[in-house]
């Protein structure tokens, strides 16, 4: 895919044509990936445009091509770079990388002593992240606010973060605090050099943490029934 016709920009006014489609492809992207995700409406998406929070990627031609947010919690403490999403014909084409790299400068632009923080069930976003100069991080590291954790309401998976008492979930948290950090070349290379531990973690986390639902399931049962798919607890089917 040529990217030389992409351009990578803060959002304005004229982009809210794109909200539905943002969250249309947002809502399937996880269904195909068979994680959760916290659903966002159409509307949130240009309350997020009409305050300057939000980069998104066209093509000279006007067509969508990728987007991502902004997030405030605890009194500006902490930010959140949310909702990354890239439409399917212009994935692994380094535009995600791209976007992060915009979104990141933005949020370091209006918030220069805020934490930057995120969650992901993607091996390829951390990626993403450690070159930035995000690092893997426990939950307790995050924001404590409220309203944060209320988001996750929508997602698949609240009921595993929620009998974890929030401290896990599917999702790897990580984060970058201007005041104490890695720098990214050695993110970067902390990454690369356990790449294949932090996939056998994510998987081993899918595992550990659906583990007692499948249980529950089976006890359910008088033991006699054979446990649901994993499908039926994230599509509920």
């Amino acid at each position: 895919m040529d990217n030389q016709n992409i351009i990578i920009r803060v959002a304005t006014v004229s982009d809210k044509v794109y909200s539905k489609t943002i969250t249309d492809e947002m809502a399937a992207s996880a269904a195909a990936r068979g994680t959760g995700i916290a659903k966002r409406s159409p509307d949130y998406i240009e309350q997020k445009i009409d305050e300057g929070k939000a980069v998104i990627a066209i093509t000279d031609q006007n067509e969508w091509v990728g987007f991502c947010y902004i997030e405030t919690w605890s009194h500006g403490e902490y930010v959140a770079n949310s909702g990354l999403i890239v439409a399917p014909a212009y994935r692994k084409s380094g535009v995600a990388k791209a976007i992060k790299k915009r979104i990141f400068d933005l949020s370091r632009q209006k918030y220069p002593e805020a934490k930057l923080f995120g969650l992901t069930t993607g091996l390829a976003v951390m990626k993403i992240n450690s070159e930035l100069g995000y690092e893997p991080v426990t939950y307790s590291e995050l924001t404590q606010d409220e309203a944060f954790w209320a988001g996750c309401k929508s997602c698949v998976n609240y009921d595993i973060l929620m009998g974890k008492d929030r401290k896990n979930c599917m999702c790897t948290a990580m984060l970058y605090d201007p005041k104490d950090h890695y720098e990214p070349e050695e993110t970067k290379k902390y990454f690369e050099e356990n790449k294949r531990g932090f996939e056998r973690l994510l998987k081993f986390k899918q595992w550990k943490l659906l583990k007692p639902f499948l249980r529950k399931d089976k006890e359910g049962n008088g033991g006699a029934a054979k446990p649901k798919s994993l499908l039926h607890y994230f599509f509920h089917i």
